[in-house]
């Protein structure tokens, strides 16, 4: 597979700044957000997106989280018989919280679908606002992120590999062919 550099360091690092300026212009503000990073990716992306909307308020700890779908996926069996679960921590009350959900990709929406489900579990917030840093359509499911760092088109074999330091890579995305 070859393997292009579509996003650079500074290229996400411009993208979550101006994720974190819509987020706060579109809740006017930070009151009754929080923010939950689907594993693993989102995770870290989640993070770094957390930081930036704290030092834009003043003494603010935005409620944060992760979720791991992976037992709410309507495909889990077919991807693996022993489906490798991670923990889910969510340490805040649902209710009366607008929900940032931030996923590193979003493709056909299943993962986003499974997200939801198991947020829901938790209980039932104001709202649910999709982060994704690169949106590389696909569609299956009627579901589009609010805040989006990149579009990309993707044709029939290629993927897209968000690299971050937090997980031992260097921070780029890669769109790679067969």
């Amino acid at each position: 597979m070859t393997a292009k550099i579509i996003m650079n360091r500074d290229d996400i690092d411009r993208s979550l700044d101006r994720i974190c300026l819509e987020i706060i212009e579109r809740n006017r503000g930070l009151d009754e957000l929080s923010i939950i990073g689907v594993h693993t990716g989102g995770v870290f992306v989640a993070q770094r997106l957390k930081e930036l909307l704290e030092a834009q308020g003043t003494d603010i700890v935005l409620p944060s989280g992760n979720l791991d779908i992976t037992l709410y996926r309507d495909d889990w069996s077919l991807i693996s018989q022993n489906p490798v679960v991670k923990k889910s921590e969510i340490g805040f009350l649902m209710e009366d919280r607008r929900v940032i959900l931030v996923d590193d990709v979003i493709f056909t929406g299943r993962t986003i679908r499974a997200a939801m489900d198991a947020i829901m579990d938790y209980g039932r917030p104001l709202s649910i606002q999709l982060v994704v840093l690169v949106d590389r359509g696909g569609r299956e499911l009627p579901i589009q992120p609010d805040y989006v760092g990149m579009h990309v088109r993707v044709g029939k074999g290629e993927r897209v590999d968000v690299l971050l330091r937090e997980s031992g890579g260097a921070d780029k995305v890669l769109l790679s062919a067969p």
